[in-house]
């Protein structure tokens, strides 16, 4: 029993960190003094977080995790935290694990370590946002990240013109221009959208009406964009 309890006590706390989508200044009090203490920072970019942690005076040494990181990582990190060490968990820009593989390691965490400590440290994302600004109904909302990039394109938007709750959709601008045409192809005239553009920063932009207007607008294909949907079935 003693043994466990000093187990227990060296157990190190994963802390999933929301950065800011665009705009510096987003990031909370709360982000920055856990940024600050904790041992390691693991991040999709280091160049992107170094950026970051050198805007707010943060010293805390950085290591990589993103999509195609492999078990060995996984394996690291409950490795360090077994051994007390503390970590933070950020993306490039937003909620890790929200349209991200934070999810799969926070999963793995929980999966190694029985009494696993993960803490969220809220902020910005990028779906909430644009919900915020929309006027669409938000009581209940279906959120479905990036439609596929080739495969399976049909059905995602099938799925899309099937949902009756209002539809939230990441994409990049090498395909704002494709979506918004085949997303026109599969709503009802009368659907109405918005689409945000670079939100929280200098250029940010919203186009919104119905989408057979929308998807005519002269959108600049540059940045990121959250396309919002509100379903009239």
């Amino acid at each position: 029993m003693f043994e466990f309890y000093i187990f227990k006590y060296m157990l190190g706390t994963l802390y999933i960190v929301s950065t800011p989508i665009g705009n510096l200044d987003d990031i909370t009090y709360r982000a920055i003094s856990t940024l600050k203490e904790v041992d390691y920072v693991f991040c999709e970019d280091t160049r992107v977080t170094k950026k970051l942690l050198s805007r707010f005076e943060i010293n805390t040494p950085v290591q990589t995790y993103h999509q195609h990181s492999d078990r060995a990582k996984y394996m690291e990190v409950v490795e360090m935290l077994k051994s007390g060490t503390n970590i933070a968990l950020v993306t490039d820009a937003g909620t890790p694990g929200i349209s991200d593989p934070g999810n799969e390691l926070i999963e793995y965490v929980y999966k190694n370590i029985s009494d696993a400590k993960i803490v969220p440290i809220p902020g910005a994302s990028a779906v909430i946002t644009a919900l915020s600004v929309s006027g669409f109904p938000t009581d209940k909302f279906v959120f479905m990240g990036f439609p596929p990039h080739k495969n399976k394109r049909k059905k995602f938007f099938l799925e899309v013109m099937n949902n009756k709750y209002t539809t939230v959709l990441y994409e990049s601008s090498h395909r704002i221009e494709k979506t918004l045409r085949e997303l026109s192809e599969v709503l009802e005239e009368e659907n109405e959208i918005v689409v945000g553009r670079e939100l929280t920063k200098k250029f940010e932009s919203f186009y919104r009406g119905k989408i057979s207007d929308v998807a005519n607008m002269k959108i600049p294909a540059k940045g990121e964009f959250v396309i919002i949907i509100r379903i009239t079935n």
